[in-house]
């Protein structure tokens, strides 16, 4: 009887039941006949208890699948809200087990219980970023989600990659730099932070004729390197371009390459490494020691010729975090548009690639021109790969103006990553070999950059009292609008790019250095860049309204509520932000279109919907990141542009025997 039993528990529970042994007399069939009743009637309660189980295990189940699609879409709902884009695409699609670098933002500041939490639930801690309240730290990607579930966490980044954004006497003629110094302006006690890729020794970055350094303080942030060598020779290039006194070559070179502010300070901060690239993190950190240092050494100026994509609103950027804190603390922030002006690959034309921190209103952002190697103003262009605005997500007005970049000679630091890149870049005194050189061509927005840093030094030095609004909005007004409505350059392979004249390609104008310092205008606001809007109409108008930024900002730690420059007036009653004085006549358009519209790029892309680039700029779906994740010098490594002739059409990469850089 006992197999007989096995083997009902064996049929009840896997519904494979077997006949029972055939009985071999009568009272073992009686016997069986009963023990098949009470055998069928206990097979029928164990079938109905196990239907009434099995019943409540699958709605259990049911609802415990709804609760869990529940639980995981507001998991994924409060992750998503907690952390950037391009790392929540990682946590969905990469291996849970790889760990990466994040830089964590805090609602009320980063302190020890929040490093506790954070080691408690799988990261390790690295560094305090206490210029924005948040820490750097790596984590599995497992462990990100139950991070960013912290309630005192208020958004994760990735510790993204930074890199650069890369003539003297044609780019201070260009932009009246020349006559600005002829003032007895050179920026003399005013301190200009580098962040780059370090500065090196030069003779042009000491005092004049003799031996004491004005690089009054280097330090380095690049990961595991203390040595603060400028290896890549970006840094030096830049720091030569805003300060660069031009003492050796005075004589033997057909120039004399001079800086805009050749007397002012610099203060070293190395983020970059010797192949130009870096981290959130490091450029954070940079700008926090800036910060402190800014007493001690008149920090007014910090030059990042640096920068990466966008992935989210310049409110939630880490790295716009504290470029505002920076200009929050009295230090006027330029920053290198990019170098993406050439890049259709969202079919954009190049408009809509300003990279970060370049797309924040507070900071100067600041694109390239291509001085053609002469003398004359009159012939300067916008270089073909200077990024252009609006910048994605927000729609900033961006570049706030442009500034020489093509081409410029500046500081060689011998044997660099750069100098050895191009050997042909190098520009020695007559009758000296190549490896003699002292100078060094590169072209970019890393290169337009330190023209308006320097420039910035020499406002300083002749009014200290200025803000950093100020400031900007005095290189705003008096930049000069008397710039080429239609251009063509090319590149090496022989490709042709065009320009126009609009606010997303030359912002307010052409840097004009002697007309800026020469400017008493003041204010008390903020010179917030304006953002761009678009009607249903397919118009682009600028919103001069402070309701935007309010909202915006209105989360904001730095800002808050804060009164913001552009809503009614910049000075007093008179100059409107988005008048025809800060853009040119021909960048608005009054009238037909609208009270200030704006008259941009390609009609066709920006009128018409059904163009590709519409959508990657107005959509709902804002590509973040558009051309790449890394923070790198914006600086051209292919020499930069080629000109077109104007007659035949035809492409010209040769150097005229003689060059003015």
């Amino acid at each position: 009887m006992q197999s007989g039993v096995e083997q009902v528990k064996h049929s009840a529970t896997w519904g494979g039941a077997k006949s029972s042994p055939t009985p071999t007399d009568s009272k073992s069939a009686g016997e069986t006949a009963q023990s098949r009743k009470r055998s069928n009637a206990k097979r029928a309660a164990q079938f109905v208890l196990c239907f009434g189980l099995m019943l409540t295990f699958c709605v259990n189940a049911s609802a415990g699948r709804r609760n869990d699609r529940d639980r995981f879409r507001s998991q994924q709902y409060r992750v998503e809200r907690h952390v950037s884009p391009e790392l929540f695409d990682m946590i969905k699609n990469n291996n849970p087990n790889q760990v990466v670098d994040v830089v964590i933002q805090y609602r009320n500041g980063f302190g020890g219980g929040n490093r506790n939490n954070a080691e408690a639930r799988g990261a390790r801690f690295k560094r305090e970023l206490k210029l924005i309240g948040s820490s750097q730290m790596s984590i599995p990607l497992s462990k990100v989600e139950d991070l960013a579930d912290d309630k005192d966490v208020k958004y994760i980044t990735l510790d993204r990659k930074v890199s650069m954004s890369a003539s003297q006497s044609a780019t201070t003629y260009a932009v009246a730099a020349d006559i600005a110094q002829s003032y007895g302006y050179d920026g003399t006690g005013v301190g200009i932070a580098v962040i780059d890729s370090g500065v090196g020794s030069h003779q042009d970055a000491n005092k004049w004729n003799n031996s004491t350094s004005r690089v009054v303080y280097s330090q380095s942030f690049v990961p595991g390197v203390t040595s603060t060598v400028d290896q890549y020779g970006h840094g030096t290039h830049v720091a030569g371009i805003a300060a660069g006194n031009g003492f050796t070559s005075q004589t033997g070179y057909a120039y004399q390459y001079k800086g805009v502010a050749p007397g002012a300070n610099i203060v070293n901060l190395r983020v970059l490494d010797a192949n130009g690239s870096g981290n959130d993190s490091s450029v954070i950190a940079a700008i926090q020691r800036a910060i402190e240092l800014k007493g001690q050494y008149n920090i007014r100026v910090i030059n990042l010729s640096l920068g990466r994509g966008i992935y989210e609103s310049f409110v939630d950027d880490p790295l716009n975090q504290a470029v505002e804190k920076a200009w929050q603390a009295g230090i006027v922030v330029v920053v290198a548009a990019g170098n993406k002006g050439r890049d259709n690959s969202l079919g954009t034309n190049g408009y809509g690639t300003i990279g970060v921190p370049g797309n924040d209103p507070f900071v100067i952002t600041v694109g390239a021109m291509d001085t053609n190697g002469t003398l004359n103003p009159a012939d300067d262009k916008i270089a073909t790969y200077s990024s252009k605005g609006p910048s994605l997500i927000d729609h900033i007005v961006k570049p706030d103006l442009v500034a020489p970049g093509d081409k410029v000679v500046s500081l060689r630091i011998p044997n660099s990553t750069l100098d050895l890149a191009d050997t042909t870049a190098r520009v020695a005194c007559t009758g000296c070999s190549q490896s003699a050189a002292q100078y060094l061509k590169l072209s970019g927005t890393s290169m337009a950059a330190p023209v308006v840093a320097g420039a910035a030094a020499l406002m300083l030095q002749r009014d200290p009292s200025l803000t950093p609004d100020m400031v900007k909005a005095r290189l705003m007004k008096t930049a000069s609008k008397n710039v080429p409505m239609f251009s063509v350059g090319a590149d090496k392979l022989l490709r042709k790019f065009f320009g126009q004249y609009d606010l997303f390609t030359y912002g307010s104008g052409y840097l004009n250095v002697a007309k800026a310092l020469n400017s008493n205008d003041r204010g008390a606001r903020l010179a917030l860049s304006p953002r761009a809007v678009i009607d249903a109409n397919g118009h682009v108008h600028i919103d001069k309204s402070a309701n935007w930024a309010k909202n915006l900002l209105a989360n904001s730690v730095l800002w808050g509520d804060s009164v913001l420059w552009g809503d009614s007036v910049i000075w007093g009653d008179s100059v409107l932000w988005g008048d025809s004085v800060i853009w040119g006549d021909s960048a608005i358009i009054p009238g037909a279109l609208g009270a200030s519209s704006v008259l941009w790029g390609d009609s066709v892309v920006w009128g018409n919907s059904t163009e590709a680039g519409f959508s990657v700029l107005w959509g709902d779906s804002v590509l973040w990141g558009s051309y790449d994740g890394t923070n790198d010098a914006f600086s051209e490594v292919d020499g930069g542009d080629c000109q077109v002739d104007d007659v035949t059409g035809d492409v010209i990469c040769d150097e005229p025997a003689v060059v003015q850089q």
